[in-house]
C-alpha cells in the first residue's frame, strides 16, 4: 500500500487548517506570536500578510513543523498536527530561494518527495511527467536546475510541492527573487494553478499587490496579532483599523478630533478646515483624537468656481502635479495645514491644475473612514 498520505484523508467537512489560542515565544518573555487564532478553508488561497516581524513567516513554519508553538494547537483535518515531524504532515512548502538540489535533474527534483514516501519507479515517472505538464515545463525533466531561469526554477519546486498530492501547500515569500515584470506574471500562474488544481495554498509575503491579486483572503498581521481577516476587496474597501487602512494602498491619513458619533457615522474637525463626516471605524464614545483615511482616487479636485455638492468640500493649493501615464498625481494643502495626495484619471486631457492654484478638494462621506489615534502611526 502506498504510503503517499500519512494523515487521514477521510471526509472532513470542517476547516482544513485551524489555528487555536497559538503562541509562540523564544524567551519566555517576548512573545512573537500570542493567542493567535485562525480557520483556513480546504481550497481556499488565504496570504499572510504583514511587514517584517509581524508574524507571518512564524505560523508558516509551525504549520509546516519547523517550528512548534509555546502555547496552543495546530490542526489539519480536525486533527492535531503538534506531535507529527514535518515529513509526515503531508504538506507541500515553496520557499524564497526555491530549495532545489543543483546535482540532480528537474525531474529527479521533483520525483524526490515520491521516493522520499515509498513510491514505484513507474509511478514516479507517471506523476513527474503529470506535474511538469501541470507547471508548462514538459520536456525540461533532463535539465539541471542551474540551466533554467528563475521563473523556470520557481515553477519547478511548485511542482515539487504539489506532486505527491499534499492536503495543502505553503510558500514563503516565492517570489522575492524575482524581477517585477516576472513576478506579476508568476503571481497570475500560481493563481491560475490554484483555481485549476484546486489545493489549498497558504502564502506568506510582505507585498500587498501580491496579496490583493492572488488571494481569497487576507490575514493582515501586526506584532503577531491578527489585525483583520477579509477579502481582498473588503480590506480596501472597509478596513477595520488605522493600520490597516495605512498598511493596504495609499491611503491619505489626517489627524482630528471627534465632534460627534452617531451609529456608524460620525463628524471630525479638521483644525483650520472644519468637520468631515466620516465612516466611524472602531471608534467608541470615549475616542477623542482620530485618523481620518480617504484613498487618493477617491479625492476629488476641482476649479474653485465649480459648485460641489455634498458634506465634504475645502479649499486647497495645489502643491505639486506629477504625471504618472494612467493618471495625474496631486498634492495638496489644506487651508488647516494638512496635507493629502489625489489621484485623477488620465482621460487624454492636458495638466488638469497648475502650482498654487486653489482648488476645491472633496470626497463623499461614505469614502472616509475615521479610526483611533494610533501613536506607532504618527512616526510612520
Amino acid at each position: 500500500m502506498s504510503q503517499e498520505n500519512v494523515m487521514s484523508r477521510e471526509k472532513w467537512t470542517g476547516p482544513l487548517v485551524r489555528y487555536e489560542g497559538i503562541s509562540k515565544t523564544y524567551d519566555g518573555r517576548f512573545y512573537a506570536i500570542k493567542d493567535f487564532a485562525l480557520d483556513i478553508a480546504a481550497g481556499e488561497f488565504l496570504t499572510m500578510l504583514g511587514p517584517s516581524g509581524s508574524g507571518k513567516t512564524t505560523l508558516l513554519t509551525m504549520l509546516a513543523g519547523f517550528e512548534m508553538p509555546s502555547g496552543g494547537q495546530i490542526s489539519v483535518r480536525g486533527r492535531s498536527v503538534s506531535e507529527l515531524p514535518a515529513h509526515k504532515r503531508n504538506i507541500g512548502m515553496v520557499f524564497q530561494n526555491y530549495a532545489l538540489f543543483p546535482h540532480m535533474s528537474v525531474a529527479d527534483n521533483i520525483g524526490y518527495p515520491l521516493r522520499v514516501r515509498g513510491l514505484g519507479r513507474a509511478e514516479i515517472a507517471k506523476r513527474v511527467a503529470r506535474a511538469l505538464d501541470m507547471v508548462q515545463l514538459s520536456g525540461f525533466g533532463e535539465r539541471k536546475p542551474g540551466a533554467m531561469s528563475g521563473g523556470q526554477q520557481q515553477r519547478v519546486a511548485l511542482a515539487r510541492a504539489m506532486v505527491f498530492n499534499p492536503d495543502l501547500v505553503l510558500m514563503d515569500e516565492p517570489l522575492g527573487a524575482l524581477d517585477k515584470m516576472l513576478r506579476e506574471e508568476m503571481q497570475y500562474e500560481i493563481k491560475k494553478l490554484h483555481t485549476e488544481v484546486g489545493v489549498t495554498i497558504v502564502y506568506v509575503t510582505h507585498d500587498q499587490s501580491e496579496a490583493m491579486v492572488m488571494s481569497d483572503r487576507v490575514a493582515i498581521l501586526r506584532g503577531g496579532k491578527l489585525q483583520q481577516l477579509a477579502p481582498p476587496r473588503q480590506l480596501y474597501e472597509a478596513p477595520s483599523n488605522a493600520f490597516v487602512a495605512n498598511f493596504i494602498g495609499e491611503n491619505n491619513r489626517l489627524l482630528g478630533r471627534l465632534r460627534r458619533l452617531e451609529g456608524n457615522h460620525c463628524a471630525v474637525e479638521m483644525p483650520g478646515s472644519g468637520d468631515v463626516h466620516c465612516v466611524a471605524g472602531d471608534l467608541n464614545a470615549s475616542s477623542d483624537q482620530v485618523y481620518i483615511t480617504v484613498r487618493p482616487e477617491r479625492t476629488h479636485v476641482s476649479k474653485r468656481s465649480v459648485s460641489v455638492q455634498g458634506e465634504n468640500c475645502f479649499p486647497a493649493r495645489i502643491k505639486g502635479v506629477t504625471f504618472l501615464g494612467e493618471a495625474f498625481r496631486i498634492e495638496l494643502e489644506l487651508e488647516g495645514g494638512g496635507s493629502l495626495i489625489a489621484k485623477m484619471q488620465n482621460t487624454g486631457q492636458s495638466e488638469p491644475f497648475s502650482v498654487d492654484e486653489v482648488v476645491n478638494v472633496s470626497w463623499a462621506r461614505s469614502e472616509a473612514f475615521a479610526f483611533g489615534y494610533d501613536e506607532t502611526l504618527s512616526k510612520a
